[in-house]
């Protein structure tokens, strides 16, 4: 197996060179050349692992060139750190409905899954590929991904760590987790807009060849941890089969079954990452995507347009305030395999912001086992309140939407088939937007708002989110989209 990019005009790469460039040279994504698969047999064998060695063997699937042993190394040691022992457990709401708690790593939220183990991939992938070069990592965040690559990266020898977040575009705590960030190789900068303006600084900064040239000469290579890096995406299929594996284990489906998931995405990677899982044998029956008010995704899988030329709305999901989808890619690229094709309606999204694939190709997608769905800020929150009321359970704004997707689905079709429903983030990193939608008063500062949620619910504070309190803010900086470059090179190029 190599990786290819989702454009067709540069080189196939090995696994190692996919994770230590992250963005292939002609702006594509990487994208394996053939997908693996799991017999029945191994499928089962598998599914009796515990987490880290079942993450272990689903990535050496994934990652041709890297041993399953040394594999099992990282897993263990970027896994130890969890504060449950399943690491994603499932929670029961009963009805044949299953959150996958993916927030109990060190930062709260389903990026650590990736970005604890991403720092061990890349390092190893630098030293695969015999590079000597100091390894930045640019990385644009809607809220969840900047705290947990700084997390995963600080202080790790031979790296350093730039993060973009939008001014005013994530949660006050989030905001902390990225500004309090310790570590001498790091550095937080809010940007003037959204995370989409971000995003496309970020992008922008890889394709400039002038730039690479001077980090070159300066001993410094890019690279991402966002999800365009294949090194954050592939560990996210292992924990699709950790789901099935314990549904199987308590008994509650049989070997074969078929499973649903409901997933909050805005950048399509968990998403993407569960439709891997299926292409390699887990039998995943719909993968719903859930939108929040930002509903590109949904009306794309809906209609075959994708049109990001609509307002940007701040939500009380701000993970998933994205317009510009950048995993999507991947899946065009899947469904066509015509890299041509994929960078002309990439060239279309960024020249007239929209561009449409046909009622073929969407109709091939929706045979593909996708669904879409939308949830309002109303819908949100009355998800969040009855799913409190009834179950005495809090799901956060992302997982609520996914929660009322799968609501939706099952009013639709008529079905009740096994659902898991990915629980994104802790509540307690939307302790404004959770006590608004439980009908409670809000405090103005974000950690009375903590303390206001676990009074309420009688639930404790997550430790790392508590622990924000004593920490000073060392990160203050606002810069505007076109100084995102400058930033980027006065700080690596000293």
């Amino acid at each position: 197996m190599e990786f290819i990019s989702t454009r067709g005009k540069s080189p196939s790469v090995t696994a190692a060179e996919a994770i230590r460039r992250g963005l292939a040279p002609d702006g594509g994504l990487y994208v394996p050349d053939a997908l693996p698969a799991f017999s029945p047999e191994e499928l089962e064998a598998l599914l009796a692992l515990p987490y880290a060695e079942l993450s272990a063997a689903v990535l050496e699937r994934f990652l041709p060139g890297f041993s399953r042993e040394e594999l099992l190394e990282y897993t263990k040691k970027a896994y130890a750190s969890f504060d449950d022992a399943a690491v994603v457990p499932l929670h029961a709401l009963g009805d044949k409905l299953w959150t996958m708690e993916l927030f109990h790593g060190p930062t709260c939220a389903f990026k650590d899954v990736a970005l604890q183990i991403l720092p061990y991939l890349l390092a190893a992938s630098v030293k695969k590929c015999a590079d000597d070069h100091t390894v930045a990592i640019l990385v644009a965040t809607s809220g969840d991904t900047g705290k947990a690559a700084l997390e995963g990266f600080a202080d790790v020898p031979g790296t350093k760590i730039v993060v973009f977040y939008p001014d005013g575009g994530v949660s006050d705590i989030q905001r902390t987790q990225m500004a309090t960030q310790g570590g001498e190789n790091v550095l937080v900068l809010a940007v003037r807009g959204n995370f989409d303006d971000a995003q496309t600084g970020v992008k922008d900064i890889f394709a400039d060849a002038a730039l690479a040239a001077e980090l070159d000469r300066a001993g410094v290579v890019l690279s991402s941890a966002n999800s365009i890096n294949w090194g954050r995406l592939a560990p996210q299929i292992a924990y699709y089969f950790a789901a099935y594996a314990q549904l199987c284990r308590a008994g509650s489906i049989t070997p074969g079954e078929r499973v649903d998931f409901s997933v909050p995405t805005g950048n399509f990677g968990d998403i993407l990452a569960g439709y891997f899982a299926k292409c390699a044998g887990l039998p995943v029956g719909k993968l719903l995507c859930a939108s929040n008010s930002n509903d590109v995704l949904t009306d794309f899988l809906r209609t075959g347009v994708y049109d990001k030329n609509r307002p940007f709305l701040r939500t009380m999901s701000p993970s998933m305030d994205i317009l510009v989808s950048s995993n999507l890619e991947r899946l065009l690229y899947l469904a066509t395999r015509d890299g041509g094709q994929v960078s002309e309606w990439m060239s279309a999204l960024r020249g007239e912001g929209k561009y449409a694939v046909g009622e073929e190709l969407r109709a091939l997608l929706a045979d593909e086992g996708f669904a879409a769905y939308r949830a309002s800020e109303e819908e949100t929150a009355r998800v969040i309140r009855s799913t409190w009321a009834e179950k005495g359970y809090l799901a956060d704004p992302h997982t609520a939407a996914g929660l009322s997707a799968a609501e939706q689905y099952r009013h639709e079709s008529g079905e009740v088939c096994p659902m898991v429903a990915l629980s994104t983030a802790s509540p307690f990193k939307f302790a404004a937007a959770m006590l608004s939608s439980l009908g409670e008063a809000v405090p103005e500062n974000g950690f009375d708002a903590l303390d206001a949620l676990s009074a309420f619910s009688k639930t404790s504070i997550p430790a790392p989110l508590d622990a924000l309190r004593t920490r000073e803010e060392r990160f203050k900086t606002v810069v505007g989209k076109d100084e995102m470059r400058e930033s980027v090179k006065n700080w690596l190029v000293k």
